[in-house]
């Protein structure tokens, strides 16, 4: 546990915190005018390694080889110039801070960030921290990895949770939920969606499995992996018989066939870390997904009645109303879709950076 202070004068800032996994949508800007919820769990920080907010370069301003040497292998609007290593933390967590309202930034609901640090020490008055909760963002506190300092919280270290234990305590994330918006003309309002959380996500994992295509045609599991993968990739893949596979494997799953080439995992919500498989396996490409998305596609959940638990006798079947399917196609994340290819180093083959450019011209407008 740590709890940070102000690099100036020491003054304790947030509450005691553990260190988890930075989120995949933390970086998501999701519709227009939704309200969005807080991106991390009271209690935890994640630390963000790229950097985040003003000020920013076109691409044409910026050397190639040092776009390559911040992990950058193709085109972007601009690069970011700011501060990296924030720590980002759930606003409740924060403490002994105040705003800055002249630092309000180009926010139409809330606060965005746009004009840098718009906390302040309580104590000494140095610019700590951002607090981000504008509409479509979610909403957090990223703390200037330069204006703070962790310290250690006397107390006993309780190691990460074993795969095992994910896999049999972890929840899952549900594929659909609400969205709230912010209350206009006609008032606030909500409607049922995909998760953002879930378009986020299959943002990342899709642009590792073009990587993993190599090219080439690819098949995912059917059912609810089909609907948020295959669409996507028969679009952006070449047309013909599937010649690359793809499972869902990760603790608890049996052990994948000789023959499969990419490999569904999920991702340590703690250490960040990916899980691997044991014997031939491991030679096949893993894609990321974030664990509570992970256990919903391994174990999906049937729309039908089930056996009631609880206070209603087991052997009645629940007549509570299903929840509504959105009424749209699945569509993965635009921007974390592209945030993360440009990233990959495989990017800069000749057939990823035509799919590039069809992105930036809208032919894969139907899939995003």
């Amino acid at each position: 546990m740590f709890v940070f202070v102000c690099a100036r004068c020491d003054a304790e800032l947030t509450v005691p915190l553990s260190q988890v996994s930075l989120p995949a949508h933390a970086r998501q800007k999701y519709g227009n005018g939704a309200q969005l919820p807080v991106l991390m769990e009271s209690g935890t920080f994640a630390v963000d390694l790229d950097p985040w907010g003003g000020p920013w370069r076109m691409w044409d301003e910026t050397d190639p080889g040092e776009a390559e040497a911040r992990g950058i292998y193709a085109p972007v609007y601009a690069l970011s110039d700011g501060t990296p290593g924030a720590i980002v933390i759930a606003p409740g967590d924060i403490r002994g801070t105040r705003l800055i309202p002249e630092k309000r930034g180009g926010a139409c609901c809330g606060l965005d960030g746009a004009d840098g640090p718009n906390m302040a020490c309580e104590a000494c008055d140095l610019p700590v921290a951002t607090r981000v909760d504008d509409c479509s963002l979610w909403q957090a506190v990223r703390l200037s990895s330069d204006a703070v300092r962790r310290v250690v919280v006397d107390g006993v270290h309780a190691a990460p949770f074993s795969w095992a234990e994910l896999a049999e305590t972890g929840e899952s994330t549900p594929p659909f939920e609400p969205i709230s918006t912010w209350g206009g003309r006609l008032g606030s309002s909500h409607y049922w969606s995909w998760s953002p959380r879930w378009e986020a996500a299959a943002g990342q994992a899709l642009a590792h499995l073009l990587v993993a295509s190599q090219g080439q045609p690819v098949k995912v599991p059917n059912g609810l992996t089909a609907d948020v993968f295959q669409r996507a990739l028969d679009t952006l893949l070449p047309a013909g018989p599937p010649t690359r596979r793809a499972v869902l494997a990760g603790p608890g799953e049996p052990s994948p066939d000789t023959g499969v080439d990419i490999l569904l995992v999920p991702v340590h919500p703690q250490t960040g870390q990916t899980w691997t498989p044991a014997g031939p396996a491991a030679s096949a490409y893993p894609v990321p997904l974030p664990l509570g998305m992970w256990l919903r596609l391994v174990s999906p959940q049937p729309y039908l009645p089930v056996p009631a638990s609880g206070v209603i006798p087991q052997d009645v079947l629940r007549d509570d109303p299903l929840p509504p399917r959105p009424n749209r196609l699945f569509r993965a994340d635009r921007e974390m879709f592209q945030h993360t290819l440009v990233r990959l180093p495989a990017v800069r083959s000749s057939w990823m950076r035509t799919i590039l450019e069809n992105l930036t011209q809208d032919r894969s407008a139907d899939i995003f």
